[in-house]
């Protein structure tokens, strides 16, 4: 009986992993001998002052620039030097400080734009079939913006641009999606809203997420786990509880 349970309890994999990662600009060491580890299906979060780095972490995993040293996996397979559309197609998506949407286009056309053809350009004219049109309603609903779907994208509020970004992402049915400031800039009215969307795409579509956010309060009530980075370097690691009441961290934030 006990050997049953044992063969039970697996403990997840990770799905990235990062080990002694640097990158610099010119004499500027933005990230620092970083190691981290992201569990599949998990809610990591990632915070610290500005300029701490956090953003040119986000850009070495997806590819937008090489790290200069160290190594990145997805999985077991190091992807430290791929390039971005390589690493898009193994599963890995980002979502932006600012929204990358169209803002031209209403949101279903956003979102028929999204699907992972061979281009945007191709999609435009593509006839979509009834499943995807669905599909992609469905999906609007899921983030509350079903109401809203056939407004243009530029008449959305920043809050209601950044969801339907997030939804976007979620079509292309990633395995790891990177999230930079779901809730920056965002009427606090929406912030619970969207705390609760990421909370049931990673449940109910089985995706990992990877936060960056300065709001505490939404990382406490969003992670499983923080890093803390300050200067470049991670500075703790630990849950939200061990966060909050870390002097370091503090410190940190306040210029202790």
């Amino acid at each position: 009986m006990e050997r049953v349970e044992k063969s039970m309890k697996t403990e997840a994999v990770n799905i990235l992993t990062l080990k002694g990662v640097y990158k610099s600009f010119g004499g500027i060491k933005a990230n620092f001998d970083i190691s981290l580890e992201v569990k599949e299906n998990s809610i990591t979060g990632l915070i610290g002052p500005n300029g701490c780095g956090k953003t040119t972490l986000f850009n070495s995993i997806v590819g937008q620039h090489p790290i200069d040293q160290g190594k990145v996996y997805f999985y077991e397979q190091e992807i430290s030097y791929l390039t971005i559309s390589e690493i898009a197609r193994l599963g890995i998506v980002r979502t932006f400080q600012q929204t990358h949407i169209y803002k031209h286009l209403n949101c279903i056309d956003n979102m028929l734009v999204s699907f992972p053809y061979k281009s945007h350009f191709e999609n435009l004219f593509r006839p979509f079939e009834k499943e995807k049109i669905d599909e992609v309603e469905q999906l609007l609903e899921f983030v509350g913006l079903y109401p809203k779907r056939k407004l243009l994208a530029g008449d959305l509020s920043f809050g209601q641009q950044k969801l339907l970004e997030f939804a976007m992402a979620i079509i292309n049915k990633p395995k790891l999606l990177l999230l930079d400031e779901p809730t920056g800039g965002i009427n606090p009215t929406l912030i619970n809203s969207i705390i609760d969307c990421l909370k049931r795409v990673n449940e109910d579509f089985k995706i990992t997420l990877l936060v960056i956010e300065h709001n505490m309060r939404v990382m406490m009530n969003l992670a499983e786990k923080i890093y803390c980075l300050s200067q470049g370097k991670i500075l703790t690691q630990g849950t939200p509880s061990e966060i909050k009441n870390s002097k370091i961290v503090i410190d940190a934030y306040l210029g202790g």
